[in-house]
């Protein structure tokens, strides 16, 4: 039995999810612990020289300006997993929801394609509103890639450039969220960081 396609006009928004609509949306009621096993790892010279030379930007004020910081560390981070590509403001959109990605990973390819394996949502400070955000970015991606056959786990990232989160939602669907970590400890966000891209590219091969 086909599913009713909703028209795109009436799809509803990632950003119009408040926290509990976004939990009541994946039929969950709360968060797992996830406690990575994380190794550090030391931020290159190259890393710390773009710190510096961003410290003439303004890095507090908006979303946009928090993204500088991001990038960096993004960049960072995925150098060292030549299979995954990030595709910045990708849109997205199941049969009932539609909306634009800040960071969507997928397989490198020279189009975006399934299966969808991260979503990294930036916000200024709110970080309830970037899990609400999120949560439903990934349930889409969970979507599109069954459509398709591909039924792996779906890995998230919060962050405002200083606090990082990591989650994932299984193919049971729970999710699981780790502590915060903050740059301030780099060593240990990009070790962090390294362990999310590391299951990304094993789910490709699944």
């Amino acid at each position: 039995m086909s599913v009713a396609k909703i028209p795109k006009s009436k799809k509803r928004s990632f950003s119009s999810f408040k926290y509990s609509e976004a939990f009541k949306q994946l039929g969950i009621e709360h968060l797992h612990l996830w406690e990575l096993s994380i190794t550090a790892i030391p931020p290159s010279s190259f890393l710390q020289q773009h710190f510096e030379r961003l410290k003439q930007f303004d890095l507090q004020s908006s979303e946009e300006s928090k993204k500088l910081i991001i990038d960096a560390i993004l960049l960072e981070a995925i150098l060292s997993f030549p299979k995954l590509k990030v595709w910045k403001g990708a849109n997205l959109e199941s049969n009932e929801l539609q909306g634009a990605a800040d960071y969507l990973i997928s397989e490198d390819k020279a189009y975006l394609d399934i299966p969808f394996v991260c979503i990294v949502e930036a916000k200024r400070d709110d970080f309830y509103q970037g899990l609400a955000q999120c949560l439903v970015e990934m349930q889409v991606c969970q979507w599109k890639n069954r459509e398709e056959g591909k039924d792996i786990d779906i890995l998230g990232i919060v962050t405002n450039g200083e606090g990082w989160k990591y989650y994932k939602l299984n193919k049971q669907n729970m999710v699981y969220e780790t502590p915060l970590y903050a740059i301030s400890d780099m060593a240990i966000v990009l070790g962090g960081l390294h362990h999310i891209f590391q299951e990304c590219e094993k789910n490709l091969d699944l």
